[in-house]
């Protein structure tokens, strides 16, 4: 795979002085490599923190701004940072409002957060964690520790950071955070896999004529491969098992997020996106926000993750309260 890239050992610290560049009057880089917003929110409001590896560009740091993120923790390409590191986050968002750590379901991350969750509180700062475990693929609603955490975690930044913003209690910006990651569903498709950047190798295998729905972030299995289908019976594959799983009904409001895993075009989002939102309609479901684009991504991988996530008067006005971040504006 052709990319332009310099020796991977610098890769990460060369896309992060880079990222800090294009968005300097957004983000900052401090400290060993953390992404922090480049001017500070006021200390009696809750801070947000998260983690995660690079490679998934715009996401995890492209979400630090206003009404979202205040630091993120970027580790090595596809792999979760040290609990050190985190550590040293928690130190820096520390203030007397407290910290909220949001963290997507991967081995690493949960191993990285867990220590370092330790750590600080022996330090006596003021931090809760909630877990965001969304994939359908990986495992059952009554039992989600083995659910994966993809682009949901985008809904959960938004709602719960635009908690923050209006100057909520800790604990009340949890509770936001942890009934969105309760409401929303996510289920993945791949056409073609990604390769790793430092290698050039790829990190899966698909034949030309198969897809798999249920893929996970990295190329791990999660579903069955079949034939290739088209964009509108793709969409009600997932839509059926999205809404099964979240028991969505008849009256109900939706948001449905359309995330495009690196190289799917936008064209292919929104023919998926228009039948999303028929299907929902036919079910009497209100399709109430959407959005389709490239928000947590796997390098060139081809395919995209449909998100679902129940809405109410609560969390419409979150999710339409301001922010400004380097890979979603909203005004």
């Amino acid at each position: 795979m052709k990319k332009f890239l310099n020796d991977p050992a610098n890769l990460v610290s060369e896309l992060l002085e880079g990222f800090a560049l294009a968005h300097a009057d957004k983000v900052r880089l401090t400290g060993s490599r953390l992404v922090a917003r480049a001017r500070v929110k006021p200390a009696d409001r809750v801070a947000l923190v998260t983690l995660g590896g690079s490679g998934h560009e715009p996401a995890l740091s492209g979400y630090v701004g206003e009404g979202m993120l205040d630091v993120s923790v970027p580790g090595e390409i596809f792999a979760a940072p040290g609990p050190p590191r985190v550590l040293e986050a928690l130190r820096l968002a520390n203030r007397p409002a407290g910290v909220l750590l949001v963290v997507l379901n991967h081995e690493g991350d949960v191993l990285s957060s867990n220590v370092a969750l330790e750590l600080a509180r022996k330090e006596g700062l003021k931090v809760r964690s909630v877990l965001t475990r969304e994939d359908i693929s990986a495992g059952t609603r009554a039992d989600p520790s083995d659910r994966r955490g993809l682009v949901g975690c985008l809904l959960v930044y938004k709602m719960a950071g635009a908690a923050a913003e209006q100057g909520r209690s800790l604990e009340e910006c949890l509770a936001v955070a942890e009934g969105v990651e309760r409401d929303m569903a996510t289920l993945a498709v791949a056409l073609s896999p990604a390769t790793h950047p430092a290698t050039g190798q790829p990190i899966s295998a698909l034949a030309e004529d198969e897809m798999v729905i249920g893929m996970g972030q990295h190329g791990e299995a999660g579903g069955g491969s079949r034939r290739v289908l088209s964009a509108d019976e793709t969409a009600d594959v997932m839509v059926e098992a999205l809404v099964q799983d979240l028991d969505l009904t008849s009256g109900e409001e939706a948001l449905a997020l359309v995330n495009g895993v690196g190289a799917t075009t936008l064209m292919e989002q929104y023919i998926v996106l228009r039948r999303v939102r028929r299907n929902l309609e036919e079910r009497g479901i209100k399709l109430a926000r959407s959005l389709a684009g490239s928000f947590l991504t796997v390098q060139e991988m081809g395919g995209f993750q449909l998100c679902l996530c129940r809405m109410n008067r609560e969390r419409l006005a979150l999710w339409d309260a301001p922010c400004h971040t380097p890979a979603l504006s909203i005004r």
